[in-house]
């Protein structure tokens, strides 16, 4: 059985884990709870973009726009967004979204540019000699509307020279406070629905784009793919505070099962040293007895 300083020393070392651990996760309950306040109070916003352009597609199906899938159009210069995290500590957070990176990376043979946010991100590429287009610093554990608008135009520049013809974002979502889903997502070119055909007798609302459908449509394309990128940011931050939360939460637990098996064992290697101590010294006394004993014998 260990010794009384060495279980004492683990208690203590224990001790100061737990203290972290549970640190750790009230941060994590704090900032996921501010970020998606922050979501909620623009997700109206851009779910009303979403349903513009349906409504400019469904009124205006001839309309051509560079941000509009063509038909029958090849595809051979993807750019992909990979958001994944600054720190680890989060579960499996990070591997899922860089597996899923890795799996689309091979099973492609088209040419792909890799737009990273996340310090674990850049890391993971750069030590497989992956090569960055871009490395987005001091994204994933902030994020903002202003810093979705820099990783838009980055990417946007690059789809309007052409470099790239395709822009996928991979992902965590959170379903809820118990599940989250990495996905893969195309944000453009946009996919045209299939026209419907509308009754003579049903009223069609009027539908006026000024200054021309050209450039409405444009301007509408520009927000919301800030809108999804910051969605995608802010979904992926709560995602991994929560993992953290999780992670940190089975740490603190079995930090606690640790704690009572080590009292135990303090308690049992206390008790079994207090029990020879008093063995000790009822032996000493014993022999001293029957030493005094013999003397008086000797004595007599």
């Amino acid at each position: 059985m260990a010794g009384l300083r060495e279980i004492q020393s683990r208690i203590k070392s224990i001790q100061d884990t737990r203290k972290i651990t549970n640190a750790m996760y009230m941060i994590s309950s704090t900032k996921m709870r501010k970020a998606r306040e922050a979501l909620a109070a623009t997700e109206p916003f851009f779910y009303t973009l979403q349903s513009a352009i349906a409504r400019v597609m469904r009124h205006v199906p001839e309309l051509e726009s560079p941000y509009f899938e063509k038909e029958g159009e090849v595809r051979s210069r993807i750019g992909v967004l990979v958001i994944a995290g600054d720190k680890g500590l989060a579960g499996s957070y990070n591997h899922n979204v860089l597996k899923m990176a890795q799996q689309f990376l091979d099973d492609t043979d088209k040419e792909v540019e890799l737009f990273v946010v996340g310090e674990l991100g850049r890391q993971y590429f750069s030590g497989r000699g992956i090569p960055i287009e871009e490395n987005f610093q001091y994204t994933a554990q902030h994020p903002t509307f202003s810093r979705a608008r820099w990783i838009r135009e980055t990417l946007l520049e690059k789809y309007q020279s052409g470099e790239i013809q395709e822009i996928h974002v991979i992902y965590t979502r959170m379903e809820n406070s118990l599940l989250s889903e990495t996905e893969d997502s195309m944000i453009l070119p946009l996919r045209k629905s299939l026209p419907t055909q509308v009754p003579a007798n049903v009223y069609q609302e009027d539908f006026l784009l000024q200054p021309s459908p050209e450039e409405a449509i444009d301007r509408i394309v520009l927000s919301y793919v800030t809108g999804f990128i910051y969605g995608a940011l802010v979904e992926s931050f709560c995602s991994e505070q929560n993992a953290r939360m999780v992670a940190m939460e089975a740490a603190t637990n079995n930090a606690d099962e640790l704690l009572h098996n080590l009292n135990i064992m303090y308690n049992r290697a206390r008790q079994a040293a207090i029990t020879q101590e008093i063995t000790e010294v009822c032996s000493g006394a014993r022999a001293q007895k029957q030493k005094t004993n013999q003397a008086k014998e000797m004595q007599v």
